[in-house]
């Protein structure tokens, strides 16, 4: 009798005990420490978070719902936590540019493991620091402005004209797979010198089964889709592993090189910091960025101009000046003309605002960051909204529509968008206003 109530003692004991601890951890996990004060928000189910919610299908041109939510409940800026991180996400123009422009002060580039996982883990997607600077100096080489001047405008107009010309000989073409075959080509033949019809391996529908599961809840579990994503992105650095090797062994005697020559130097050099391994993400993901947001946003353009007369109207207006006014009427595309297509790139603009291809941009945060009265600790990540800003009224008179004239820079609208526009957008316009309510010390970092 005496041994059974000790063993039920004992059990109480240790029940209560467990009890105890898992209410303490759950504690902890809602209200996570923090020196200041947190933005509001809710951290979700232990382990799990918010995750689920997060990953809910919407359409790729809108809000999420589950942003939209917490924006009603919560603010512009709010916490959570997704794919086992503790986040803050911001959907306040002003304190999105401020992000940018602490890069490397107050805030790093940073993704999520799950996102590491998908485009390399020395990617330079997932690289931070002197290293990010060292691969984004690199691609420089690739699309900067002088490499525009140069080479990346005359191939980008002979490409587009024979893929024109090819079209015009079909009764009809399924455009997002027309553009997303030309962008693909072109860009794996700058990259890698590939061409889909002479290989006998098929680098683009590696890339496609990697894309079916791109924006999908991280489980790697043979079946899911999170799963085909990795298999994809296997089979496609298997690839260029091979093509990689193939340079190497056998180098190319043409005077004319492609960014893997550039690589392969890089390699080679005495105290480089390229590595095989690093190389190989950073061809994967080039590869990959080269065609996939092109091929979304220039359907998207083509959509929007034909339902809009008024504004092809205009940009034929604006090319037929531009021949008008060439000696050489087949003469090519110069730079001066490109910089001088300002409707056309107001289009640009818009079909970009409207697209919103880049559902969230991360930053780790460096330092605490005392922001509207909140403090955002060191080593969380702060997670940038785009689409929260792009399709704000606030921001943007009207934001469903597509207006390119409300970028034109001689209007009051377009000196607004071009001042106070952030995210993917905001990159075109590096000149941004910070107001008053964010961190007044932190400007001179």
């Amino acid at each position: 009798m005496k041994s059974s109530s000790l063993m039920f003692a004992l059990l109480s004991v240790v029940v209560s005990v467990v009890i105890l601890c898992v209410t303490q951890w759950i504690y902890k996990w809602r209200k996570p420490k923090c020196k200041g004060k947190l933005p509001p928000g809710s951290m979700g189910f232990p382990l799990l978070g918010e995750t689920i919610q997060f990953f809910a299908p919407y359409k790729a041109n809108n809000i999420s719902p589950f942003i939209t939510k917490k924006m009603e409940r919560y603010g512009s800026i709010f916490k959570t936590h997704l794919v086992g991180h503790r986040l803050i996400i911001s959907t306040d123009a002003g304190f999105n540019s401020f992000i940018f422009q602490q890069e490397g002060k107050l805030f790093q580039c940073c993704y999520p493991k799950s996102f590491s996982e998908i485009a390399g883990r020395e990617s330079i997607v997932s690289a931070g620091g002197f290293l990010h600077k060292y691969l984004r100096n690199l691609v420089m080489n690739l699309v900067g402005n002088e490499s525009m001047k140069q080479k990346l405008i005359p191939k980008v107009e002979k490409m587009v004209c024979e893929h024109l010309q090819s079209w015009c000989g079909q009764a009809s073409i399924e455009l997002r797979e027309a553009v997303t075959k030309m962008a693909f080509s072109f860009g794996a033949k700058i990259l890698l010198s590939y061409s889909e019809s002479k290989s006998s391996k098929n680098l683009r529908k590696a890339y496609a089964d990697f894309q079916r599961g791109l924006i999908s809840f991280p489980l790697n579990i043979p079946g899911t889709a999170y799963w085909k994503c990795l298999q994809g992105r296997k089979k496609a650095v298997e690839i260029i592993k091979s093509i990689l090797e193939e340079r190497c062994a056998t180098p190319r005697k043409r005077q004319e090189k492609d960014f893997l020559d550039l690589v392969i130097e890089e390699i080679k050099k005495n105290g480089s910091l390229m590595t095989e391994a690093m190389a190989l993400d950073l061809l994967f993901v080039l590869v990959f960025a080269a065609f996939e947001t092109t091929s979304i946003t220039l359907t998207l353009a083509v959509k929007n101009v034909c339902e809009h007369p008024k504004v092809l109207e205009e940009l034929i207006k604006e090319h037929e000046a531009i021949l008008r006014n060439r000696k050489n009427i087949e003469s090519g595309i110069t730079w001066q003309e490109y910089k001088s297509m300002n409707f056309t790139h107001a289009v640009i603009h818009e079909t970009v605002r409207l697209a919103n291809i880049v559902p969230g941009i991360f930053r780790k945060v460096l330092k605490d960051v005392d922001i509207k009265g909140y403090t955002i600790p060191a080593g969380w990540i702060v997670m940038v909204c785009p689409p929260a800003v792009h399709m704000n009224p606030k921001q943007y008179d009207d934001p469903f529509t597509f207006n390119p004239w409300r970028w034109q820079v001689e209007s009051d609208q377009g000196r607004r968008y071009h001042q106070n526009s952030s995210c993917y957008v905001s990159k075109w316009f590096p000149h941004s206003n910070i107001g008053e309510e964010y961190p007044k010390g932190c400007h001179n970092n």
